[in-house]
Order: structure tokens, then C-alpha cells, then sequence
């Protein structure tokens, strides 16, 4: 007879197998329902519903799986080192490389939400974006008058702007993200003496 912890660490390798298929079948296939996601799991459709009692929570766990890959890449650009405007471009560089590996996922997580879910969903984005400012407006890089929390509003508007624009056609991918990297760079820069 198994021991609990050995069954919960099965349980845990089983929802990890099926959020893994779920992500990869939903960048595919955003339509694709339950009965998919098992197949390509490897699993029944009843080990999924044991997992996500419904279609939207497993949505919800995607796009959770998805704001950790995009977190994790974030992290390893080691935003806390070099300047604060440097350490930003490259933390949205990441995440635009990351989140874009997951184009129709991203369209999923952009889906409506309540707004206190919807800030839980970007959290962990909005807090090492929080970090950087903080860093930079501390150093004189970035604008202290703002609140920092509408510059990290901002900041992740304009991001999602550019990637809308990429995606559908409207601008070249390089010269959205050099738009965005100068327009960000400008919006942030401290007021100069003698400037207008």
C-alpha cells in the first residue's frame, strides 16, 4: 500500500504532465477541449477533471504556468545589476521573448477577468518591473514624482500594446520593441532643470 506522500507526489507529477500538455495543445490549439488535453497528457479525461474541476480553471492554470515561465525568464536576467534603464529593457526583453514562445496563450490571459484577479495574474510581472523603478527613481534614473504604481501600470500598458501591434502586422517586431524601449525610456526620465 503507498504511503500519502508518495500518492500526493504522484498526484503532483500527474497535474504537472497535464498543465505541461495543456500548454503546449492550447499555443496550438486554443479551442482544444478537455478531452484533447488528456490525449496529449497521456491520461483519461477523468484524471484531468480530478486535476481542473472545469475548462476555464484549467485556462486559469495555463496562463499561471505561462506568468512563471515569463517570471522565471525575467529573473534570469539579473535586473538588479548595471543601470536601472538597461536592467528594464532587459526584463521586458525577456518577458516579450518568453511570453511570445505562447502567442495564443497570452490571447487567453488577456481574456476579461475581475479586476482583483486580474491583478493576482500579474503580480509576479508587475512586481520585478516595481523593483527595477524603485531602483531607478532611488538612483535618479527614473521620475520619483509619479506614483510608482502607475509606472508600473504603464509600463505593462505599453508592453501589451507593443505586442498587440507585433502580432497582428500592424508594426515590424524591431522597431515596436525600439518604440517601446525609447517611448518607456522617455516616460520615465527624471525631469531636467531648464527642460519644458
Amino acid at each position: 500500500m503507498s504511503s500519502p506522500p508518495r500518492r500526493r507526489a504522484d498526484a503532483e507529477r500527474s497535474r504537472a504532465a497535464v498543465l505541461d500538455a495543456a500548454v503546449q495543445l492550447l499555443g496550438e490549439r486554443p479551442d482544444a477541449g478537455m478531452a484533447a488535453v488528456a490525449t496529449a497528457a497521456g491520461v483519461t479525461r477523468q484524471t484531468v477533471y480530478a486535476h481542473f474541476s472545469s475548462r476555464d480553471d484549467l485556462l486559469t492554470a495555463v496562463v499561471d504556468r505561462v506568468t512563471e515561465r515569463v517570471a522565471e525568464a525575467m529573473d534570469a536576467v539579473r535586473a538588479d545589476e548595471g543601470p536601472a534603464p538597461d536592467a528594464l529593457v532587459r526584463l521586458l526583453d525577456a518577458a516579450r521573448r518568453t511570453a511570445g514562445a505562447y502567442p495564443a496563450l497570452v490571447h487567453l490571459g488577456a481574456r476579461p477577468a475581475p479586476p482583483e484577479e486580474d491583478r493576482a495574474r500579474h503580480r509576479p510581472i508587475a512586481d520585478r518591473i516595481a523593483r527595477v523603478l524603485r531602483r531607478g527613481r532611488d538612483g535618479g534614473e527614473f521620475d520619483p514624482e509619479p506614483a510608482l504604481s502607475w509606472q508600473v501600470a504603464a509600463v505593462i500598458a505599453l508592453s501589451h500594446a507593443t505586442v498587440e501591434e507585433i502580432r497582428a502586422g500592424r508594426v515590424p517586431a524591431d522597431d515596436a520593441t525600439a518604440a517601446l524601449h525609447s517611448g518607456l525610456l522617455r516616460l520615465l526620465a527624471p525631469d531636467t532643470p531648464g527642460g519644458p
